[in-house]
């Protein structure tokens, strides 16, 4: 152990902690922007300068190792003017304009020049006056707000694996841009929105569509109707000043008819849904000799890594369109029909954790309805801006009920939004296809958690079944380099774009640690505990679809509503 003083206040920590860490033992807060805790020390801003005694410069505490009987101050006249200097000259940068932000009020930035009481700069505004990038469906950027924290590119090329942002030039011609030169859908960004969970300031965001929303509902020939997707449950009350997971699924749905949606239903039942093909879809190929192993299809930010960067493996990739997918084919065949609406008046609307979405609803594949299955993609936090746009008081909401059909779910479904929810749910439903036997135990721990690649092997009546599952792209290319190269001993890998899955994904309330993500992943565990039936196979919505409309699972009428196919995207990478 390694002996200090931090602001008079002695502390111990291990050999190798720095400044930073150690102030945080004693409650002693210093002020980051670089920083980023699940990252790699960069020391580029500056902004946690502090003085050591004996140093003749100030040291970054981010950076800088303790040693025994180092004395720091952190309060000091001169650190605090050197920190509002610095503020002053990344301010002078920046554009002006945070009242027209996406991070207005949740951003670092802004939040350091108020806590340092930053007013009137003394340098002159020079902003770049750069173009913004509007290329992809899902994500955005703006250079001119890039506070060069290199937060973005570390989420790309070390967490993803996906190098789709580097720096270009240097000293004061530095820029954050998109590998391989072009724009953001020129590179090989997968959306899946990583970046934007990095990104201290609003130099990268989601596209909003709040307004096309808003235009459907006020138009009195469309039905607006809407889908809930697992993850976005559990995050949703941080949008709105709760805790993690502590709104109540009736009054979220309570608060999304005030909005003015006409039919709330949820896409848990196309989760359901999706193990019954999907689980189909594996047994048929472990008899037949499919392709194998088989990659789950749900999480499109690693469809487009898989297309991206292994389109030689896109054979055993699950032909099963996401749930999200699946939901909108069916609103407007099944659903439009068993309510008798015209499906031409249905204007379909999900709810996502996920940026990646928006670019899948765009697919020119998702169309097997005869129309775009799914009209607009909303992110978790674009439905919190609606919830504080319309002044909702959660408080005083009366609780309201999912609508009848493709509304009911089971636990299996709920555990989706969580890295290994889907192989666990498969596997409850899996087991009881090729046992007969009922599965007492539905609780498959092995599955879960956010360590970045798990494997497990399931007795089947005899057949053993070798199952793998990783989340966050960097771990997935782990695994599929294996594959790649033959060496795989999987019959069935799970793959997740996002650290911890969805309830990590881009689209979920703005957060840069890990230890939210495990917050999130307990709560839709406890929810599928509370949940009566936790059995993909046995929602009886599910096999009311079924009775009346697809008949069996891998049927002619699923592969025409279900299924799909990827295709190579030809990209330049590094």
């Amino acid at each position: 152990m390694v002996n200090l003083t931090i602001d008079g206040i002695q502390v111990s920590v291990p050999e190798g902690s720095t400044i930073l860490q150690a102030a945080k033992e004693v409650g002693v807060k210093i002020p980051t922007l670089c920083y980023h805790p699940d990252q790699a020390v960069k020391a580029n801003c500056r902004v946690c300068v502090c003085e050591v005694e004996g140093s003749r410069l100030l040291q970054a505490a981010c950076a800088q190792p303790v040693m025994e009987g180092m004395v720091v101050k952190t309060r000091t006249p001169k650190v605090i003017e050197a920190r509002k200097t610095i503020l002053e000259l990344i301010l002078a940068h920046h554009p002006q304009d945070c009242l027209n932000c996406i991070r207005n009020g949740n951003c670092e930035l802004q939040d350091l020049a108020n806590e340092y009481f930053i007013r009137d700069n003394p340098f002159t505004l020079k902003v770049r006056g750069l173009e913004k990038d509007y290329s992809t469906p899902s994500i955005f950027r703006d250079p001119d707000k890039c506070v060069l924290c290199r937060r973005c590119i570390d989420a790309c090329s070390v967490v993803q694996s996906v190098n789709a942002l580097g720096l270009e030039s240097r000293g004061v011609h530095s820029m954050v841009v998109p590998t391989m030169g072009g724009d953001l859908m020129d590179s090989p960004c997968v959306m899946c929105g990583q970046c934007v969970h990095a990104c201290p300031v609003g130099a990268i965001g989601e596209v909003e569509e709040i307004d096309k929303l808003l235009a459907a509902i006020a138009d009195p020939d469309k039905i607006v109707v809407t889908q809930i997707a697992p993850a976005v449950r559990t995050a949703i009350g941080e949008e709105v000043g709760m805790k993690t997971g502590d709104m109540p699924m009736e009054v979220f749905v309570a608060g999304l008819r005030q909005i003015g949606f006409d039919h709330v239903l949820h896409t848990n039942f196309t989760a359901d849904l999706t193990i019954l093909e999907e689980g189909n879809e594996l047994l048929k190929r472990l008899k037949e000799g499919g392709t194998l192993p088989m990659f789950t299809s749900c999480s499109p930010g690693w469809i487009n890594f898989c297309e991206t960067f292994y389109p030689d493996l896109l054979d055993n990739l699950s032909t099963c369109k996401s749930p999200q997918q699946m939901f909108g084919s069916l609103v407007k065949t099944y659903w439009a029909d068993k309510m008798g609406i015209d499906p031409a008046r249905i204007y379909s609307v999900s709810i996502m954790p996920c940026t990646a979405k928006k670019f899948e609803a765009s697919r020119p594949e998702m169309n097997a309805s005869g129309y775009q299955d799914v009209d607009l993609v909303l992110t978790t936090r674009e439905i919190g801006r609606l919830f504080r746009m319309s002044g909702i008081d959660f408080d005083k909401l009366a609780a309201s009920s999912f609508d009848s059909w493709m509304g009911a779910y089971t636990g299996a479904a709920v555990i989706f939004g969580a890295s290994g929810g889907v192989m666990e749910a498969a596997l409850r439903t899996v087991y009881e296809v090729v046992t007969g036997q009922t599965l007492e135990n539905v609780n498959f721990e092995v599955t879960r958690g956010i360590t970045g690649v798990k494997e497990a092997e399931v007795d089947l009546s005899g057949t053993k079944v070798k199952v793998a599952i990783a989340n966050g792209l960097s771990n997935a290319r782990k695994l599929m380099d294996q594959v790649r190269a033959g060496e795989s001993p999987y019959h069935f890998i799970e793959i997740m774009a996002c650290p911890g899955g969805c309830i990590g994904g881009g689209g979920q309330p703005i957060t840069k640690v890990n230890a939210k993500r495990v917050e999130r992943i307990e709560s839709i565990y406890v929810e599928d505990e509370n949940c009566a039936i936790r059995k993909s196979h046995e929602n009886p919505e599910v096999k009311t679809l079924y009775d009346e409309f697809l008949h069996e699972p891998l049927g002619h009428k699923s592969h025409e509503l279900l299924h799909t196919h990827y295709h190579a995207k030809n990209k330049k990478y590094l």
